[in-house]
């Protein structure tokens, strides 16, 4: 188990309680990584220290306006890839037979794409599928990074992080194309019903089954992500 790809899925899901208490480990882990660069270590701190102590409420509506309401945000991967192609569902599919050739069943109500369930696959496989699989994503990343940096939002340490990690050059035309997309105001409801005005395709589990909650996250490293609560609210 690459308890870092672990930590990385976790620190990337939506926040909970559980996952405050479980930080101190998590950035323990991040902390310990030899792969990661002193410079990259010492970014995150400020993310896990947030994500440890800050009110949870604010914690889960930084998370909302971030990656729910701006679809250049979105941790779904497809979502950069394909946009709203046909080849969007045909690459979901693929993904899903990977999780369970590899005998993965992810607890989320969350597409397979979403970034923390790859990872926490990634964090199951082995150190040279998890950096191939990242390089694919590389300009992805570094896309995501240089928006958060923009926005002065921590979470922009864990996509450089996950740069490192791929140990490739980004595709800096394919940088710039995604750069160039428009941003949209999370506030402006109106705005985000034209972009988000396709309908949601769940793959997987069902969200309402429910499942225990998650503690000792990394101490129990086969416990999958719970499923995300603001789609289990629903």
């Amino acid at each position: 188990m690459d308890r870092t790809f672990k930590a990385l899925s976790l620190i990337l899901s939506y926040p909970t309680t559980d996952l405050q208490q479980a930080m101190p480990e998590i950035g323990g882990v991040l902390a310990a990584d030899s792969r990661l660069t002193a410079a990259a270590r010492r970014d995150l701190r400020p993310l896990v220290e947030e994500l440890g102590g800050r009110d949870i409420y604010e914690l889960q509506e930084q998370y909302v306006m971030l990656f729910d309401r701006s679809r250049t945000l979105s941790l779904n991967l497809f979502e950069h890839v394909h946009g709203e192609s046909r080849d969007r569902g045909g690459a979901m599919v693929s993904l899903v037979e990977t999780y369970r050739d590899g005998g993965f069943e992810p607890v989320t109500s969350e597409l397979p794409d979403h970034l923390p369930v790859l990872l926490e696959f990634l964090a199951t496989r082995s150190q040279t599928e998890g950096q191939e699989t990242l390089a694919d994503a590389a300009h992805i990343f570094e896309a995501l990074a240089v928006r958060l940096a923009r926005r002065d939002s921590p979470y922009g340490a864990v996509f450089a992080v996950l740069s490192q990690l791929a140990a490739v050059q980004a595709d800096t035309g394919a940088v710039a194309d995604m750069l160039a997309q428009p941003e949209v105001d999370p506030t402006d409801l109106e705005a985000l019903d034209e972009v988000w005005e396709e309908s949601e395709v769940l793959f997987g589990p069902d969200p309402n089954a429910g499942c225990p909650q998650v503690r000792d996250m990394l101490s129990r490293m086969d416990t999958p992500i719970t499923p995300n609560p603001r789609h289990a609210a629903q």
